[in-house]
């Protein structure tokens, strides 16, 4: 394993641009695109590995890893206090609590997406 292992690759259609992008989320912006999709992710390869060359050559730190992360399942969310009394609100409207209130709701959107 090399430090271009340690990063996540990730190649998905943009109807927007009409082609492939790949992409390195946390090691660099913007990425990659094409219209063959096994080919863009080679480039993407190539280009996480330049990157971490290139990085490592001029002497900087790399980036914390983002690939092979564990999740602990917990994260701490900062909202407003209207948004705060409208979850709570909505939450005992259908006999949950908050927490699985939003947990659900996060759920349909990430599926809905």
């Amino acid at each position: 394993m090399n430090n271009s292992d340690d990063y996540i690759r990730i190649v998905e259609w943009s109807d927007e641009d009409q082609c492939y992008i790949g992409r390195s989320p946390g090691l660099f912006l913007g990425g990659v695109h094409g219209d063959d999709e096994h080919q863009v992710y080679r480039d993407l390869v190539n280009a996480i590995k330049e990157t971490v060359a290139s990085e490592l050559a001029e002497g900087h730190t790399l980036p914390a890893p983002t690939a092979g992360r564990q999740y602990s399942g917990k994260f701490n969310l900062r909202v407003g206090p209207e948004l705060h009394e409208l979850l709570s609100l909505r939450a005992a409207g259908v006999s949950e609590s908050l927490n699985s209130y939003v947990v659900n709701s996060l759920e349909r959107v990430v599926q809905d997406n």
